[in-house]
């Protein structure tokens, strides 16, 4: 086999639990908010008997499984037990609703569904096509839900044996996909192997994994933020934290309670944690590093405060993370230097290589096969568009200087970033349309007082009609995520277009917040996400 792909036993969950669980089986792989523990040995047990479950239900190796769970035990046995088979793990964004959830759904293509109690009244409202039979957890299985089989959670406790594969699983072979923001159209589903699954994380930031690391995960395991650093700490036998989201108020609290060595930090967070009163007990904690990013004066002031060094990085849920830094670089604002087995070109709209110093996309290939996404699953073109003349085009741009760092300066593409999330401004717009009185809308990011983006849309209304914007947020709020429900609305005669007939969303993004622009959260709008498993 080529020397470039990891052995299987080191890169694919399967032999990788089996060999732990040989080698270490008293040592604690996870623990969870309420500080229960499970070792290597219960998490093989687990794994097998849910891999078991799936199979008498009637999934087979190489198919789908739709995980729909909050972070936390469910969300690990589904993951570890699909693949344990030889499945593919589909998990989606719990704050998913309306069109957005039906679009993902069917995409997955999967039969079989893991799915919480508190989000299965949202399946009634959509089309689910694909799935056949839902394994319902944390509360009962009922309900009419038309040609969809409900499971109880109780069968996954019974003792199911695994069944017998089909044939090895190869490092090549899919191991999850994960939904990524989309751009000019519906949210993308990035397929992944486990040869990329194994790159990303362990190899990106190895100051942050290890046998003797306890990696914290509060970001989103249905996101690569929380996917990767699980899946690293498993592949060099460490361990995780895993709680259910970020609590400024308790960040330090939960780290003491696990032990936590290491942990992933969104640039938006250190402010956040810095507004904190100071205290005494600042540095009386476990917590050694964590990457952030950006690697601004916020960030580096964190790190001084709580005695925390800092790593960054730039990647995304395609490409793993081969722009990293090592641990307390000198310089802010970088991204890090490329590391080893990659390529890049920094380029301008026709793919001419831009001048150093200059800023360009950013695109890249990778010397070891498979280290990449495998493909945008059942999207061919949007695959062929990113990796045409043979360079995967990441929409980003990006300036590199003489000694070879990388600088993030912002997404050539048409997407936000808001508290974590990606965000399409076409799947926005396509919810706002759907009001009756809505003729034409343009979303795009506003300049956050904190960090990111804030979610703004600017909107022209059907010849002699007229809208509250109060009216226009409750429309909103059921048929979007949490996240995605502008804070600012902007309504106008007609908005900016060019020859052409098309909105330049330049023109908007430039004017900004104006006078006439109405802000929700200035008028006591907070939109937080559904409690889910409380």
């Amino acid at each position: 086999m080529d020397p470039r792909i990891p052995p299987a036993d080191q890169c694919v969950l399967r032999y990788v639990l089996d060999r732990h669980a040989a080698e270490q089986p008293d040592k604690v792989f996870a623990r969870f908010h309420d500080a229960s523990e499970w070792t290597y040995a219960d998490m093989l047990m687990r794994a097998r008997r849910i891999s078991g479950a799936l199979h008498k239900l009637g999934l087979r190796q190489g198919e789908k499984v739709f995980g729909w769970l909050p972070n936390g035990k469910d969300f690990l046995e589904g993951w570890f037990g699909t693949n344990y088979m030889g499945g593919v793990f589909v998990s989606a964004n719990i704050a998913y609703r309306g069109g957005i959830l039906e679009h993902a759904i069917n995409l997955a293509t999967a039969r079989i569904g893991i799915i919480h109690a508190d989000l299965l009244p949202r399946l009634k409202e959509i089309d689910v096509s694909h799935l056949e039979q839902v394994i319902v957890i944390g509360g009962p299985a009922h309900g009419e839900y038309k040609g969809l089989v409900l499971h109880d959670a109780a069968m996954l406790q019974e003792d199911h044996e695994p069944a017998p594969l089909d044939r090895p699983i190869e490092p090549w072979d899919d191991v999850y996909v994960i939904y990524t923001s989309g751009t000019t159209g519906p949210s993308k589903a990035v397929l992944s192997s486990y040869v990329h699954a194994y790159s990303f994380f362990s190899e990106g930031f190895p100051d942050l994994v290890g046998r003797d690391e306890r990696h914290l995960i509060f970001l989103p395991m249905f996101h690569a933020g929380g996917t990767a650093p699980t899946y690293s700490q498993l592949m060099t036998g460490g361990s995780v934290a895993i709680v259910e989201s970020f609590k400024t108020s308790e960040v330090w609290d939960t780290i003491r309670k696990h032990r936590a060595t290491t942990a992933c930090l969104l640039g938006v967070m250190a402010p956040f944690l810095l507004k904190q009163p100071e205290s005494p007990d600042d540095r009386t904690h476990t917590l050694k590093a964590v990457s952030i990013t950006p690697l601004s004066e916020d960030a580096r002031e964190f790190g001084k405060r709580f005695g925390v060094g800092l790593c960054t990085g730039y990647g995304m849920s395609e490409l793993c993370a081969p722009v990293t830094s090592g641990l307390n670089p000198g310089k802010l604002g970088i991204s890090g230097r490329l590391r080893p087995g990659f390529q890049v070109r920094l380029v301008d709209d026709h793919d001419n290589e831009v001048p150093v110093g200059e800023v360009g996309e950013f695109t890249i290939r990778a010397e070891r096969p498979w280290q990449l996404l495998t493909e945008y699953y059942g999207n061919p073109e949007a695959t062929a568009k990113a990796w045409r003349n043979g360079w995967f085009h990441t929409g980003d741009l990006l300036r590199m200087d003489e000694e070879g760092y990388f600088y993030f300066i912002d997404r050539k593409k048409d997407a936000m970033r808001r508290r974590g999330e990606n965000i399409s401004s076409h799947e926005v717009e396509m919810e706002v349309l759907k009001h009756p009185l809505v003729r034409e809308a343009a979303a795009y990011a506003a300049k956050s007082e904190i960090a990111e983006d804030e979610v703004m849309i600017s909107l022209s209304l059907k010849e002699g009609s007229s809208l509250e914007y109060r009216d226009l947020i409750d429309f909103l709020v059921p048929r979007m995520p949490h996240y995605m429900v502008p804070r600012y609305v902007r309504i106008v005669g007609e908005l900016p277009k060019t020859p052409t007939g098309k909105i330049t969303k330049d023109e908007l993004r430039k004017e900004g917040v104006t006078a006439d622009t109405w802000d929700r959260e200035a008028e006591g709008i907070i939109i937080k996400r559904q409690k889910v498993g409380a």
